[in-house]
């Protein structure tokens, strides 16, 4: 692991000084990070280990309560359901709910790690990313001594459904821009949009909790699901409002959370992606079908470590300014 790079950060200064969302090198944790909870749909108690992992190693999960200890790559091609969370899985092994504990890596720029759990859902903590994110930046992060590789957006990719959408486009920083529209007034419709960095993510959105109506967390507990739900970590409204004593974080945490579940949903593509997501509607299975339609238009992007672009030039096209 190294610390500094004098040399090659002298070298990189012109990309990373126009790219202050980027980082240069892959980076995981200093040292390992523990932490205890429920799991929001079993209920179940679980204990949570993160531990540094080498470079290219990626984001993996370990299910120590079964037999062998099976590893679960936190990919794409692990998806199995996208229903209610986001659960991969591989040979009979599923790890579920994963997105805001994967919304924490990619927000605070960490590309190795291996969880290690004793259940098949991270714990809820309060319902967002912000105990992950204390624990982390606790620990620390360290550079490692490899590239970070980004998907480099070259022209426009998009999904539409009925009433939602996806579109990404070209741009030479990492940001994301969501619309949420519900029929009730608490929400009704709210839009974000930032250049997602370390600092942005920590200040706006890991501390954004899910939320749910409570007639809908009411019929999912009586068939078994949300069992771990509770206003310690989960927004309820009813139709006069915000449940919750202390009501809200911020007016607009609704979107909050749906760009920090976005951010999870879309780090399973394994690298991040230096291109303006811009999400109308959608949600985690929306998201997980835009994910299919980027990897079938190839020639749409390419991937690439900073020290090879000239980000100081602006992409050849930036037609999101349209949509936002």
């Amino acid at each position: 692991m190294k610390a500094n790079h004098p040399n090659n950060r002298r070298n990189n200064q012109k990309s990373v000084a126009s790219c202050q969302s980027c980082t240069i090198y892959q980076r995981t944790l200093a040292k390992s990070v523990r932490l205890s909870g429920v799991g929001v749909h079993s209920g179940k108690s679980v204990n949570l280990t993160i531990k540094p992992a080498p470079i290219n190693f990626g984001i993996n999960f370990r299910r120590v309560d079964l037999p062998t200890a099976p590893l679960v790559k936190a990919t794409f091609s692990r998806i199995v359901d996208t229903s209610l969370a986001t659960v991969i899985g591989e040979g009979g092994c599923i790890v579920s709910t994963i997105e805001h504990l994967m919304a924490c890596f990619s927000g605070l720029g960490i590309d190795n790690a291996i969880c290690e759990l004793d259940n098949y859902e991270p714990p809820i903590m309060d319902g967002s990313a912000g105990e992950f994110t204390r624990h982390i930046q606790a620990a620390g992060i360290v550079d490692q001594d490899a590239p970070r590789m980004y998907f480099v957006i070259k022209s426009p990719i998009e999904l539409l459904g009925e009433d939602k959408s996806v579109h990404l486009y070209p741009a030479r920083e990492r940001k994301i821009t969501c619309t949420i529209k519900f029929n009730h007034p608490v929400i009704d419709e709210q839009k974000l949009s930032l250049v997602l960095s370390e600092e942005s993510f920590v200040k706006e959105i890991s501390h954004a909790r899910t939320f749910g109506f409570l007639q809908e967390v009411e019929y999912m507990q009586f068939f078994g699901l949300a069992q771990g739900g509770s206003l310690d970590n989960s927004v309820v409204i009813d139709e006069n409002g915000v449940v919750n004593e202390g009501g809200l974080r911020w007016p607009d945490e609704f979107v909050r959370h749906k760009i920090l579940d976005a951010i999870g949903d879309f780090s399973l593509l394994g690298m991040p992606i230096l291109g303006h997501i811009i999400l109308y509607k959608s949600g985690h299975n929306f998201n997980h079908e835009f994910l299919k339609t980027f990897f079938d238009r190839k020639s749409a992007w390419e991937t690439s470590s900073l020290d090879t672009l000239d980000l100081s030039e602006p992409p050849e096209t930036d037609q999101a300014s349209e949509l936002v």
